[in-house]
């Protein structure tokens, strides 16, 4: 039980000093959370979502429509073909292909149980103007965000694998304006955004835990195999009577 216990330990620091290193990108997800939180509890969710689209304009709308790519599966499939082939970052390369797979499959588990309504088809005629034609969907599948959730799984695997520091708010922010840019294109609420947040970051989180563990598995198997193999090298004499 103790080795075990140990064990468990030897696993859990890589992923505890990365947290660390990085704890300024996950205060500032953990505060976003919280105020967003707050934000959602005082308002409604319909004056949630026109308060936070007071003002559109047409370099707005081309810009936000060209932004919320990053949050796409295909940019995702190309982010980790480019590490993989490009960078040769074949370990940042899989964490992100975890943590795309595991943010992905809980988005589309999550859409098809609640199967909530979109904005364009929750509001009422007149009651929001600001829609896009042939961006703003006007179908079921709003909660929660799959861009946003992708975006915060790019973005968390991206600050955990690296050992700079000085990108963690600009990768920060650049993931939470995938977030805004699905409220902006009237795609989700508030809401769905929150819980696409969350669920990105713990996927990230958890494909960066499995993928440290198992290397750790793996160099403690490789330090232990020399000497099991020093035990075996003679092979047994056999007397004959």
């Amino acid at each position: 039980m103790p080795d075990n216990l140990h064990q468990n330990q030897k696993q859990m620091q890589p992923l505890q000093a990365a947290l660390y290193r990085n704890k300024l990108y996950f205060a500032a997800c953990i505060s976003t959370l919280l105020i967003a939180t707050w934000f959602m509890i005082v308002n409604s969710t319909q004056a949630a979502f026109i308060s936070l689209n007071s003002y559109h304009s047409f370099y707005l709308n081309v810009f936000f429509i060209i932004y919320t790519f990053i949050g796409d599966g295909i940019f995702a499939c190309c982010l980790v073909a480019a590490m993989f082939i490009y960078f040769k970052k074949k370990e940042t390369s899989l964490a992100l292909l975890i943590s795309f797979l595991i943010s992905g499959l809980a988005v589309q588990l999550i859409k098809n149980i609640v199967h909530a309504p979109r904005p364009r088809l929750y509001f009422e005629a007149g009651t929001y103007i600001n829609y896009i034609d042939g961006v703003t969907l006007s179908n079921y599948a709003s909660f929660p965000s799959g861009h946003t959730a992708t975006a915060f799984a790019i973005a968390s695997v991206l600050v955990l694998m690296s050992s700079n520091k000085i990108w963690q708010l600009a990768i920060f922010f650049a993931a939470l304006l995938v977030g805004y840019s699905r409220i902006y294109l009237a795609q989700h609420f508030l809401l769905d955004i929150i819980i696409g947040m969350l669920l990105g970051t713990v996927a990230g989180i958890i494909s960066f835990y499995l993928l440290r563990s198992n290397i750790s598995l793996k160099r403690s198997f490789k330090k232990i195999q020399p000497f099991r193999s020093g035990q075996v090298s003679s092979p047994p004499v056999i007397q004959t009577v």
